[in-house]
């Protein structure tokens, strides 16, 4: 074989390798290849996966292709013939950015349009739903805006349509009922909504699953709506809806889910649940409702969640655990209830959560609840509950009992603090405003697990047990307006939650689904956990201790509240302190503090609650970072104390201790000698100051590492 041959051969083999990995089948349509050509030259950047060679498309990610039809055979020359139609573009929570480009019109044959959980923005193109094949759309959370008539655009063929979690705004149509006859599923939720909801979606005899949810909707429901034989979800919550709700309800004999929280509907709950076979999840919570729960709704069989918190229902309570063997979730907190916790409670074996919290009830714990084997969450916070050491020694049985609020119960009486109780799982403990009597029990010691402990408001009294070292999770602890004494225990400095870059710190409040906490601070830069409502805290506050303030405090750098007010505190405020780098709160008031404010304190860049009013403080108030946007009553009852904020004081400031921090008396001294100069001058100085000293604090105490 000559060199010509050989090369022939070559040649012939590349094709025939090419024709291997790119057959003749897996061809795009031109016509489908340029549409999503467009569509990438209309985002800010090029979608992973994405090829060069627009001719192989199909084998682009989340592009699905299928041969042409015999029409489209006729019509197109024996190339195109054998191409592949793309019918479905999928590339939900690809990071896709910018707008949408109408080339997808282009794409004749789609069936399939998912491109949730993106970036996209803009207008929705009108004919982005030409397509006749379509039967998916899905441009959920994204941030699409403007407003769109879906009763002129949408297909005869959709079957699901989901535009949640965007912009959009506009009116509702029923008459999208008569276009696209066979839409399942609709969900305009958390979008800008408003209006009425119009007579004519009962027309919609294909609806499964209805969401409005999180929108502006007004007025009462049409009749109609509740004669959609085969609803199975119907979602309305957070809206601004009114009036009662009727025995209509009961023809959805479908109906799975229902959600109608977060509205103003008022009223009794009619008692037509007996109709609704098959409803697992009903949610009523944060409306108007009034009276008894209906008898049909405690006797429901499939239903495992009940919501039906804030609203102003009242009366006792009892279920019928025989019939409602799937019960797992309860939620009657903030209404009227009165009498005793119902007992019955205690035969509903595959609850899980229960939420009674804020009612009038008056009674001890059941025996019974002992036998709650799956209850994780129970919140019981403002009744009128006693006897805590019966409470405790049932609830001590319920093995998976993660979250407990007992707060505003059991008045003045004794915490048992040598009690044998056992609550291995427990990673949430609220018992605030009782004011308990007693020390820190002992027992508490054995619950290795422990995120969040408060016991603030009480009358306990003794020291701060060593143990709380022992708390690998603990993140947050609220000890304020008790009667707390001796020194502030070293284990305190040695949390391990707060000490390093530790998940817990996160993932510990992702399942506090009702207890709530005021934040303590306005700062929404750092970011804490999923619940916002508990950043990272350490509150001692309005107690009797005394001692030093440890200096490894300022390990924990990933504490953001650090309250010691109202103590009786002495010796000098730590320089350390300083490495606390997401610390939003410093609070060391009303304490017998002396010495100067250690200059290194400028570094804490998130601080934006601070106060060392009314201790023996003196020298110069730092000149530089966050101190300049602090009020001069942060600083009060310090006589000897000046600064920019005390512009009349002019004293004779001693040297800074060498042990503290970094001297800076030069800088800051001349900033006194000449108050009258122009206070732009010193904000500037100031932060060059703060910028040198927080690079030189950091030389001098590296962090450790992680």
């Amino acid at each position: 074989m000559g060199i010509r041959d050989c090369l022939v051969f070559i040649f012939l083999c590349s094709c025939l390798q090419a024709q291997l990995v790119h057959p003749l089948n897996t061809i795009c349509n031109s016509n489908d290849s340029k549409a999503l050509e467009g569509f990438q030259n209309g985002l800010d950047s090029r979608i992973d996966g994405w090829g060069n060679n627009s001719l192989y498309c199909c084998s682009w990610k989340g592009v699905t292709c299928e041969s042409s039809s015999a029409s489209d055979m006729v019509q197109n020359d024996s190339f195109q013939s054998s191409s592949m139609r793309v019918v479905g573009l999928e590339l939900a929570g690809n990071g896709l950015k910018g707008k949408l480009s109408d080339s997808l019109m282009g794409l004749t044959h789609l069936r399939t349009l998912n491109l949730s959980k993106n970036f996209l923005w803009g207008s929705l193109p009108s004919n982005l739903f030409d397509s006749q094949d379509l039967l998916v759309v899905d441009l959920s959370s994204n941030q699409f805006s403007g407003s769109i008539s879906l009763d002129t655009i949408l297909p005869i063929s959709l079957r699901l349509l989901n535009i949640s979690e965007n912009q959009l705004f506009g009116s509702l149509d029923a008459s999208i009922c008569g276009i696209a006859r066979h839409l399942e599923v609709i969900d305009l939720s958390s979008n800008k909504y408003l209006g009425k909801i119009p007579f004519g979606f009962g027309n919609c005899s294909s609806f499964q699953y209805l969401s409005f949810g999180s929108n502006l909707l007004t007025g009462s429901l049409p009749e109609d709506l509740f004669g959609l034989p085969k609803l199975k979800t119907l979602d309305l919550h957070d809206n601004l809806l009114s009036g009662e709700l009727g025995s209509n309800l009961g023809n959805l004999s479908n109906l799975i889910n229902s959600d109608i929280s977060f509205n103003g509907f008022s009223g009794f709950l009619p008692d037509v649940f007996k109709n609704l076979q098959n409803l697992e999840q009903f949610s009523a919570s944060s409306n108007k409702f009034s009276g008894h729960i209906p008898e049909s709704l405690l006797n429901s069989k499939k239903l495992s969640l009940l919501k039906l918190k804030n609203n102003s229902l009242n009366g006792s309570i009892e279920f019928n655990c025989t019939a409602m063997v799937s019960l797992t979730s309860l939620d009657l907190g903030s209404n009227h209830f009165s009498g005793s916790i119902p007992d019955s409670l205690s035969s509903c074996q595959q609850l899980m959560s229960v939420n009674l919290a804020h009612n009038n009830f008056t009674s001890q714990i059941p025996e019974g609840f002992k036998n709650l084997k799956s209850l994780s969450v129970l919140y019981l916070s403002n009744n009128a509950l006693y006897n805590l050491s019966q409470t405790l020694g049932v609830l001590q049985h319920c093995p998976n009992l993660s979250f407990l609020v007992l707060t505003n119960n059991y008045h003045n009486e004794v915490i048992a603090a040598y009690s044998n109780f056992k609550f291995k799982n427990l990673k949430m403990l609220v018992i605030a405003n009782c004011g308990l009597t007693g020390s820190m029990p002992s027992w508490l010691s054995n619950s290795k697990k422990l995120s969040l402990l408060d016991v603030s408001w009480n009358h306990l009294e003794g020291r701060i047990p060593d143990w709380f070292g022992e708390f690998t999770n603990l993140f947050y602890l609220d000890m304020s307006n008790n009667s707390f004494s001796g020194d502030i225990p070293q284990s305190l400095t040695e949390l391990q939650s707060l000490l390093f870059s530790n998940t817990s710190v996160q993932e510990q409040t992702e399942n506090f689904p009702l207890f709530k906490k005021v934040n303590h601070t306005a700062n929404t830069n750092l970011q804490y956990n999923k619940l916002l409502s508990f950043p990272p805290s350490l509150d001692l506050s309005y107690n009797m201790l005394t001692g030093p303030i440890l200096p490894g405090f300022g390990k924990l750098q990933h504490l953001h509240v650090l309250n010691l007010k109202f103590n009786k505190l002495s010796g000098q405020i730590p320089g350390a302190l300083s490495s606390m780098t997401n610390l939003e709160t410093l609070d060391l008031s009303h304490n017998n503090l002396s010495g100067m404010i250690p200059t290194s304190l400028v570094c804490l860049s998130f601080l934006s609650t601070f106060s060392v009013a009314y201790n023996n403080l003196y020298g110069i108030i730092p000149n530089g970072g966050q101190f300049l946007t602090f009020p001069e009553s942060s600083f009060e009852g310090n006589a000897k104390l000046c600064g920019l904020q005390f512009v009349s004081c002019q004293p004779q400031v001693p040297q800074q201790p060498e042990a503290s921090v970094v001297d800076t008396t030069n800088d800051t001294e001349g900033s006194i000698e000449f108050v009258g100069l122009q206070f732009g001058i010193g904000v500037v100085s100031g932060f060059l100051v703060s910028v040198i000293l927080c690079i030189r604090w950091r030389f001098i105490f590296p962090k450790k590492s992680v």
